[in-house]
């Protein structure tokens, strides 16, 4: 049985050494000499936090364990891997459609038993739950703001005189590539940088008049 073991720390708990990576490391091969887990590489993301997974080490420990490289992934803590349930929820999903286990030293979340297969189930729906929540609370904040007036959507990329200069050389009765070439001739910038395009002055004529 060929075991990564995940090892973590951010960068404001490397000075304690309760969560520091050789403790981890320590209590990491304590439970492979129980389990008779011969091998077992170490894989490391100093410095970062668990707020997401965006990690270098924990990438490269998913793609393996996807490969078929390893069969098991193991952590000292839950929050070694993830401080956030639908992260959590998601690896423990992931590992049961991949093929492997994942094992947390701190909790029932051991997918070689059947505690851990069911715990996988319960986290599933709490993360579910988790979702729909995060969901409802972002409807609400936004109905909220519509309620007070507050104007939703992206910001116009186009400043207001802009926009004026470009009505009044339609209004002059120039076409859309000369409106374009105009605004080119007078040092008008565009949103994205370049050039004025017929195309973008079209977009700002079709908009509605700004009171």
């Amino acid at each position: 049985m060929r075991v990564l073991a995940y090892l973590r720390v951010s960068t404001s708990e490397q000075a304690d050494s309760g969560a520091g990576i050789e403790a981890q490391r320590a209590a990491i091969l304590a439970e492979a000499e129980r389990r008779g887990w011969a091998h077992v590489e170490f894989i490391e993301d100093a410095g970062y936090s668990a707020k997401s997974l965006k990690r270098p080490g924990l990438a490269d420990a998913l793609d393996r364990l996807k490969r078929g490289d390893a069969t098991v992934l193991v952590v000292s803590k839950m929050d070694r891997l993830s401080r956030s349930l639908l992260d959590f929820a998601g690896i423990m999903q992931r590992a049961q459609r991949e093929g492997w286990a994942l094992v947390a030293l701190d909790s029932p979340a051991d997918l070689t038993t059947p505690t851990g297969e069911a715990m996988a189930g319960v986290l599933a729906v709490f993360a579910q739950l988790e979702r729909r929540l995060i969901g409802q609370r972002t409807k609400d904040a936004l109905a909220r703001k519509r309620e007070a007036g507050v104007k939703l959507g992206r910001p116009r990329e186009i400043a207001p005189e802009v926009e004026g200069r470009v009505r009044a050389l339609r209004a002059e009765g120039l076409s859309l590539r000369k409106i374009a070439a105009a605004l080119d001739a007078e040092g008008t910038a565009t949103p994205k940088g370049g050039r004025w395009q017929p195309s973008t002055v079209q977009r700002i004529l079709a908009r509605p008049v700004a009171a």
